[in-house]
């Protein structure tokens, strides 16, 4: 019976006793849901002129079109000034002169710690505040907010993914006289970037998610769609279902994409394999 180091393998009690708990868990999720649906139907948030607008194709055009498409259209632009923004501060994090060094980390370090929220209505008020129409100025304050907080987390993701790669590729092109831009560009980032790829995907989640902040300034997208809708029908239940579904589907979407880029470029890794002792002196012989 294989064993890990630091786990043995369950015996026949300690099995049944985790099928009980999985059963118990089971009928408690069921219970749940069934309570919520319940609820659901208690207070009238199933009847069919509720969830009307869900199967009109005048409300679906513009939840697709309207909603998610410009959605999905700011969430794309931030994360393209993210990338732009990480590269830059994350190899400036790596210079080795401090006067660029330093800068680089105060900037990253404090868009990292400033809320998203804030930084769009700093945005909206403070640098977009001369635009005359609303829509490109709620646009372009999610997206340079989006951009300055994920170019931020991405910053620290390039620099991470830039130390991982082994130091003796460098070394090798320093021996072969590259410079230290040339290191960087041919040598380092390029191996960088493959490690990073899934990182760089999951923050694309994060952007989408939070393009839904934007409804603290006057909003765009799938949060500013949902509004009329349930202003009209009174359906507010109904409508936050299915918009907070567009957004997990798409958010499923982007994770099962980043899955399949990470073992396309990246490839499987192996669980390290820790033998037990008496496995490992087996394997080596008695001497």
């Amino acid at each position: 019976m294989s064993a890990g180091v630091l786990f043995d393998s369950p015996g026949p009690a300690t099995r049944a006793r985790h099928r009980i708990y999985s059963i118990l868990s089971g009928v408690a999720l069921v219970a749940a849901l069934a309570f919520v649906l319940w609820r659901l139907y208690d207070t009238g948030q199933l009847e069919y002129e509720k969830w009307e607008p869900f199967v009109t194709p005048r409300y679906i055009e513009a939840i697709l079109v309207d909603g998610l498409l410009i959605t999905l259209q700011m969430a794309f632009s931030a994360v393209i000034g993210a990338v732009v923004f990480g590269v830059v501060f994350g190899v400036g994090k790596l210079s080795e002169h401090r006067w660029l060094r330093w800068p680089c980390w105060l900037v990253v370090e404090f868009f990292r710690a400033v809320p998203v929220i804030m930084l769009m209505i700093f945005c909206f008020y403070a640098i977009f505040g001369g635009m005359d129409e609303l829509s490109r100025r709620t646009y372009w304050s999610v997206v340079l907010a989006l951009t300055l907080y994920n170019g931020a987390v991405l910053a620290e993701v390039f620099r991470a993914g830039i130390n991982a790669v082994p130091r003796g590729q460098a070394e090798a092109a320093y021996a072969i006289g590259m410079r230290k831009t040339q290191v960087m560009t041919i040598v380092l980032l390029p191996q960088a970037v493959k490690i990073m790829i899934p990182a760089i995907i999951s923050q694309m989640v994060v952007a989408l998610k939070d393009t839904s902040l934007g409804y603290a300034v006057a909003g765009l997208g799938l949060t500013r769609i949902a509004k009329p809708i349930y202003q009209q029908f009174g359906n507010h239940v109904p409508t936050i279902i299915v918009i907070t579904a567009i957004y997990v589907v798409v958010n499923l979407l982007l994770t099962a994409l980043a899955m399949w880029v990470q073992r396309k470029f990246v490839g499987e890794k192996k669980v390290l394999d820790v033998p037990m002792v008496g496995e490992a002196q087996s394997q080596r012989g008695p001497f």
